[in-house]
């Protein structure tokens, strides 16, 4: 029997999009199943200045209905194609797509850290636990 995905925390992988529906197995998980040969493991949420950069290295993303801010499952080696093109200056930070860490499948750390991947991690809306909050003076 296979065991559940796991995300890059060693949890159970968490739903990333179904709209667009995404994912290797178009379920809407970023898990690879070792049957994807593009590793579509990282949980990533897309931007204009990454769409321009993909489609110049010959993956066109738009074509498939994506657009700034859509989430997507993508492939690993692409999103780390686009953190060292960041590295070197030839994109923006904004080249580099957000990484939803709790639906990015373990199988990712294979080629890139947990470190660089929390650099451009999502941030999640946490609840107001405090009442108030310190307020300005």
């Amino acid at each position: 029997m296979a065991s559940s995905p796991l995300n890059v925390f060693k949890q159970p992988l968490k739903l990333f999009s179904q709209q667009p529906t995404t994912g290797f197995f178009r379920d809407g998980y970023c898990r690879t199943g070792g049957i994807d040969p593009g590793n579509h493991a990282v949980a990533g949420v897309v931007t204009d200045e990454f769409l321009d950069f993909s489609a110049s290295r010959g993956n066109d993303l738009r074509s498939v209905g994506l657009k700034g801010g859509c989430k997507w499952c993508l492939c690993t080696a692409r999103w780390l194609e686009a953190y060292q093109a960041y590295r070197s200056g030839r994109v923006t930070n904004l080249g580099v797509p957000r990484v939803d860490l709790d639906a990015t499948e373990d199988s990712a750390l294979r080629m890139v850290d947990i470190e660089t991947f929390r650099q451009f991690a999502v941030r999640h809306e946490q609840p107001n636990a405090g009442g108030s909050g310190s307020g300005a003076a």
